[in-house]
């Protein structure tokens, strides 16, 4: 895709504003320490669809000898060389990496492999670029809560009216065209999380953990919104090895 077809050229700037550099309390209240949590002691860390590149910097400013950070637009790429902080960036989608096997000890996608249709392809190079031992840190936007339809139900009829999460066709995986903002249309990929978690055992990568944080104090006090739906699970973090 080029600039004018591809959806993540054209709306790299509002993810940028909206999104990085402090302006959204998810990550900067869970998302971020955590990714520094995960991959804290490892020298030579990649980061899948690093966008302008804040998990690659909470990386490199965490102690990572090489910090890189790859992404398909190059729109995000350009952003993150001139906002520095240490890591090197290359364009580079997750289904093709130019690196040699086994060149990094660690591997982190945060909130990247909801966009990928290749999904096989990405998760066979990650383990490839990770040397045995290695670890990957998968972030995810908790498939229970992104499957298409699912959502926050005011039922009336009941009495007295119920709130309750209907959870939309779970189990079919499905690519739709969202509208994340007016005229900021993005594909998200809807997967069950056993097709995740095979698709790592099936090369090699095995789940050591699995996370579902509830959204920390600092977020909810950002984002009092979300203070009703904390026992539903946003975020999904499966932690998982490279067999030697």
């Amino acid at each position: 895709m080029d600039h004018v077809t591809d959806p993540w050229e054209r709306h790299a700037g509002w993810w940028q504003e909206g999104f990085t550099d402090g302006a959204d309390a998810e990550y900067t209240e869970q998302i971020l320490p955590l990714a520094a949590d995960l991959l804290a002691g490892y020298d030579r860390v990649l980061d899948v669809g690093a966008g302008e590149g804040q998990v690659s910097r909470v990386v490199a400013a965490g102690g990572a000898a090489t910090t890189i950070g790859i992404d398909p637009a190059a729109a995000q790429v350009l952003e993150a060389v001139a906002r520095c902080g240490g890591p090197a960036y290359l364009r580079a989608g997750a289904d093709r990496m130019p690196f040699a096997e086994s060149t990094f000890d660690a591997v982190v996608a945060c909130l990247v492999f909801e966009h990928i249709e290749a999904v096989d392809e990405a998760i066979s190079e990650v383990a490839r670029v990770l040397r045995p031992g290695g670890r990957f840190a998968f972030f995810l936007n908790h498939p229970i809560l992104q499957a298409p339809g699912s959502g926050w139900i005011d039922d009336q009829v009941l009495d007295p009216p119920e709130q309750y999460w209907r959870i939309g066709p779970y189990l079919i995986e499905s690519i739709q065209l969202e509208e994340v903002n007016r005229d900021v249309f993005l594909p998200f990929v809807h997967r069950p999380l056993s097709r995740y978690v095979n698709a790592m055992a099936d090369n090699g990568l095995v789940l050591r953990r699995m996370h579902e944080p509830a959204p920390p104090e600092g977020f909810l006090a950002r984002a009092s919104e979300y203070r009703e739906a904390a026992t539903i699970p946003r975020l999904l973090v499966l932690v998982a090895e490279r067999e030697g």
